[in-house]
């Protein structure tokens, strides 16, 4: 199905032809100035230094070229040339009635469908989820969700870290805690139990003391690394305990991305690559690209056009161990060879650009990743208080994420309850959908690089550019819908009419944007696009409503064409809402 504007700019291209001009200067835009007229085309501007001839007497032949046209009821010319149009009723109504017509309204399959991995996510296990891991979570959670909508094939990678200092100090806490565990026992050959020795709660309170205390007690720290060593090298206790380390951990991040209706496909980490780093890095130093510089392995990675200091990206530090440069590189290896992605993008705090252009450089430098590959960065800002610093807890410390999102639920449980009858566990429900939408939304509607304030009161709030406004719009639709089905029957999704008044015609028109909008998000790799999208169409919805009495219409057909096109309007908003991770309840 075409883009509304490709088939504006298609006849005015043919106008342009027909009058002895060139077809692309054709193009038609959205008006700026909204108050003259829908649509603009200022081609003839464009062409008034090739033809020698006034912009105005070339947009004067386009506007006689245009009489008849099925696809403008309008076209004036305006001094100095430009091209001011008005779209005719019937192309908007058929139109629409294609996009309800199609299963993703309007938005074609690709011509080749790619193969992209998402990296997001990343936490270390042992350790909660902070309020740090939100951004990623949800920017990662819906850059997927648009690629698939759009007919990719994707994968979403958690990339865990699972495999440094931090599995060392666990291990050596535990060791001092309690020695008479078997997995301490060098001469033990048997099967180690299938349970953990530990619970999720101690696991969260065992990592934070032992790295304190490995910054006051050097003794410590140099058992904590030299558990980090057998670990890696393949000690058979160790590796059983760290194998309950990260099952334990992994459950509990699942039960905690959940929440966020965030899920991955694939769940590995640092370690699934370990075993590879030593043929990655013979191969650098085979092929030339890495040497010794002060007893660490680097590759250059600067390039002559550069602006800025590129420093060299390390591989193995001084002493041989590998850094996150290392099982970055690796990691980019093995998705070469086990998915062959065409697109690997990384959802990542903006603050790690440089670290980002040194490996995706030594990728490419080395032949890890071909031209034919694309390595994306999206960096995301910081979520700051309203004091503009980082987020944090009233007592000053970084956030637990579930205690983030166990506060927005327990303020949206209080709106959803004031002036509302509702059963306590409908209402605990719809608080849990309604916030979560809050919190989304609240993160996706700014532009993903920049910071922004975390409001719990303007986020929660059911006015404005807020995730409760946009549920409560399409409850309302709902409720519409339910009640025309109740007095009516089943209602025809294809029967749009042509527009009776400007708000039903804005409606329109906002609809038919829909699937350049979500090219558009998908390309530009932006979410934020699909949340200013959605908030025009429900505040054209709401302007529509309010000046419409739509189930009060005593013309059947009028009324139907009316209820065609709340339905669409509702599935458009429902489907720019899943592709963001949230959803609507069936009332509010």
């Amino acid at each position: 199905m075409k883009k509304f504007l490709d088939i504006l700019s298609e006849e005015m291209g043919k106008a342009f032809a027909t009058a002895g001009y060139g077809a692309e200067l054709g193009r038609v835009t959205v008006s700026n100035r909204p108050d003259l007229c829908e649509y603009q085309c200022n081609g003839a501007m464009a062409g008034a230094k090739q033809y020698k001839k006034p912009p105005f007497v070339i947009a004067g032949d386009v506007q006689k070229a245009l009489e008849g046209s099925k696809v403008f009821d309008k076209v004036d010319v305006v001094a100095p040339g430009f091209l001011n149009l008005n779209v005719s009723r019937e192309l908007l109504k058929d139109y629409l009635n294609e996009m309800a017509g199609d299963n993703k309204f309007g938005v074609e399959a690709p011509e080749k469908v790619k193969k992209i991995i998402i990296d997001y996510g990343g936490p270390n296990v042992a350790k909660p989820l902070h309020v740090g891991h939100l951004r990623s979570a949800v920017i990662g959670e819906s850059v997927k969700r648009i690629s698939r909508y759009m007919g990719h094939d994707v994968i979403g990678d958690i990339h865990l870290g699972d495999w440094g200092l931090q599995m060392g100090l666990i291990i050596a806490e535990l060791k001092l805690r309690q020695p008479e565990l078997v997995y301490f026992d060098s001469d033990f050959t048997g099967e180690y139990p299938a349970e953990a020795p530990f619970t999720i709660s101690e696991l969260e309170e065992i990592y934070p003391t032992a790295s304190g205390k490995s910054k006051e007690d050097p003794a410590f720290k140099e058992e904590a690394m030299n558990c980090t060593f057998k670990l890696q090298n393949g000690d058979r206790g160790y590796r059983a305990l760290w194998k309950h380390i990260l099952s334990v951990s992994v459950t509990d991040l699942k039960k905690n991305y959940e929440k966020l209706n965030v899920d991955f496909d694939l769940w590995k980490g640092e370690s699934d690559v370990h075993d590879v780093i030593p043929d990655m890095v013979a191969d650098m130093k085979a092929g030339g690209f890495a040497y010794e510089s002060d007893g660490a392995l680097v590759v250059d990675v600067k390039e002559e056009t550069d602006t800025k200091e590129i420093p060299p990206c390390m591989i193995l530090k001084s002493d041989g161990a590998a850094l996150y440069n290392t099982t970055d590189l690796a990691t980019i290896r093995e998705r070469m060879k086990e998915y062959k992605p065409d697109e690997i993008i990384y959802v990542v705090d903006k603050r790690q650009d440089l670290y980002f252009e040194q490996v995706f450089r030594c990728a490419r430098k080395t032949g890890l990743v071909g031209d034919e590959t694309s390595l994306k960065f999206l960096g995301f800002g910081t979520m700051n208080g309203k004091d503009g610093k980082p987020f944090k807890t009233r007592q000053g410390g970084v956030m637990r994420l579930e205690h983030l999102i166990a506060d927005i639920n327990e303020e949206m449980l209080k709106k959803i309850l004031t002036g509302r009858e509702m059963e306590e566990a409908e209402a605990k429900e719809t608080s849990q959908i309604v916030a979560l939408s809050a919190l989304k939304y609240g993160d996706l509607s700014n532009q993903a690089s920049k910071d922004y304030v975390f409001d719990i009161d303007r986020f929660t709030s059911f006015e404005g550019d807020t995730g409760p406004y946009l549920l409560y719009t399409v409850v309302r639709i709902k409720s519409i819908l339910k009640k025309y089905e109740e007095s009516c029957g089943a209602a025809d999704k294809l029967l749009c009419n042509a527009y009776t008044n400007d708000s039903e015609k804005n409606l329109m028109m906002q609809l038919t944007l829909f699937n350049s909008m979500m090219e558009g998000a998908f390309e530009e790799i932006a979410p934020h696009r699909v949340c200013a999208y959605l908030y025009d169409l429900a505040n054209a919805f709401n302007s529509f409503y309010h000046e419409t009495k739509i189930l009060a219409e005593e013309d059947s057909a009028k009324k139907q064409g009316w209820i065609a096109l709340l339905s669409l309007t509702k599935d458009v908003a429902e489907t720019c809402m899943d592709v963001l991770g949230f959803s609507a309840p069936e009332r509010m």
